[in-house]
């Protein structure tokens, strides 16, 4: 089969068909290899990352070593320590009279997780399409191939076997393109759907120890606020 003689022979709607489901195939090795690859790469990387975290002497050092890394985790911890130094520089203020430091670090490093959790979605959804839409382009093709291969075979009124096995057999190819860009579409979501499962719990246990470590981490008392409840006992 000369695919060639589709674009050659067929007529614009078919022939925008298999364009289509080029378009698409594209489209998902594209994404695959991307996709894939750095969701392979933020793995690795966050593993690293949690270890080399953990082994910080302090929070200074800790944030300087997440500012040098652009992964989910580093993120996280970066907004976790933002939060509570932010809380800590407010704490005797109307921030801190607002909520507790527990609340606030809950809403702090949910936020971040969610955006980083929602970066990890990109591409997925246009995997989804073209694995759910893929075969009835193909089928859409085949159809209107059927229909255009009988119409020609009425016009010259010859319903032999080696009339009609060419035109219907061009027209079947559309299904197996349809399938042929659907079967790596489905298998490529599934892949990147189990590595972004895997790469979300890490984050979310990093996240409950952080914010455990953080919610431990005394939050200093300025020294006014310690000389005014003094005075009004001697007083």
């Amino acid at each position: 089969m000369n695919l060639l003689l589709v674009f050659e022979q067929g007529d614009p709607v078919l022939i925008g068909v298999f364009l289509t489901l080029i378009l698409m195939s594209i489209m998902t090795w594209s994404i695959l290899l991307h996709r894939g690859t750095r969701l392979w790469q933020m793995i690795r990387g966050s593993r690293r990352f949690l270890v080399d975290f953990w082994e910080c002497r302090d929070w200074n050092s800790a944030y300087e070593l997440a500012q040098a890394q652009s992964l989910p985790a580093a993120e996280v911890a970066q907004a976790g320590i933002d939060g509570w130094r932010q809380y800590r520089s407010q704490a005797h203020g109307t921030l801190g009279a607002a909520c507790g430091l527990d609340e606030f670090l809950v809403r702090v490093i949910r936020n971040a997780m969610t955006q980083a959790v929602a970066r990890l979605e990109k591409g997925m959804t246009v995997l989804a399409s073209v694995a759910a839409t893929a075969p009835f382009v193909g089928l859409f093709g085949t159809v209107w191939g059927i229909y255009h291969a009988l119409i020609g075979i009425a016009a010259e009124g010859n319903a032999s076997l080696d009339t009609v096995a060419g035109p219907l057999g061009e027209a079947l190819v559309a299904t197996a393109a349809g399938l042929a860009a659907a079967l790596p579409a489905l298998l490529a979501y599934n892949l990147l759907a189990r590595g972004k499962r895997v790469l979300q719990v890490e984050l979310d246990g990093f996240a409950h120890d952080l914010h455990a470590r953080l919610l431990a981490t005394p939050v200093p008392v300025p020294a006014e606020e310690t000389v005014v409840p003094a005075q009004r006992a001697r007083a």
